[in-house]
């Protein structure tokens, strides 16, 4: 299922994920630029839109139209320095989210290229519970997953036992 370059076993755990909690006939505003990920749900038979790689810490007007059913934001959330604010003003009914697990073995993600690509968050699964029930949405259903890397050394061996991402499916409140 998808191979190549790109993260197959993350894609497998947030495709079954999302098929157990979204139907193929509703539509989805995925935040963040078109990616692989969302290309693949197109072809899971999805309505997909992205939004436009507008700062969501600044601008959430995307986020606020009805004319979705779901919103998704996967590992998307880390990036934003206030990420209630977009959680506040989501008029979908429905969310499904990932986020990275704050690992007390490594330190957050930088990127020592890109700065836009660094993790302002990395949350730890009870902040990420807080923070959606505190912009009004309800978990209904929540898991987690590990990322085991083909290295080695300590921190390969504890990622592959230690979860590394977590993921929920809320509805508003």
């Amino acid at each position: 299922m998808y191979e190549g370059k790109f993260p197959k076993k993350r894609y497998k755990h947030t495709l079954k994920f999302l098929k157990e909690v979204v139907k193929t006939d509703e539509s989805i505003l995925d935040l963040g630029v078109t990616n692989p990920f969302s290309e693949i749900l197109q072809k899971e038979g999805y309505s997909v839109t992205n939004t436009k790689g507008e700062d969501l810490d600044l601008k959430t007007e995307a986020v606020k139209t009805t004319d979705y059913n779901v919103v998704t934001a996967f590992e998307i959330f880390e990036h934003l320095v206030a990420p209630f604010n977009v959680l506040q003003d989501i008029k979908a009914k429905k969310l499904v989210a990932s986020v990275p697990l704050k690992l007390w073995f490594a330190s957050a993600y930088k990127s020592k290229t890109d700065k836009r690509d660094r993790h302002f968050h990395e949350f730890e699964d009870w902040q990420f519970d807080w923070l959606l029930e505190k912009a009004g949405w309800t978990i209904k259903k929540r898991t987690k997953f590990t990322n085991p890397v083909k290295k080695v050394g300590f921190r390969p061996i504890l990622r592959r036992f230690t979860p590394r991402y977590y993921m929920v499916y809320a509805e508003r409140l």
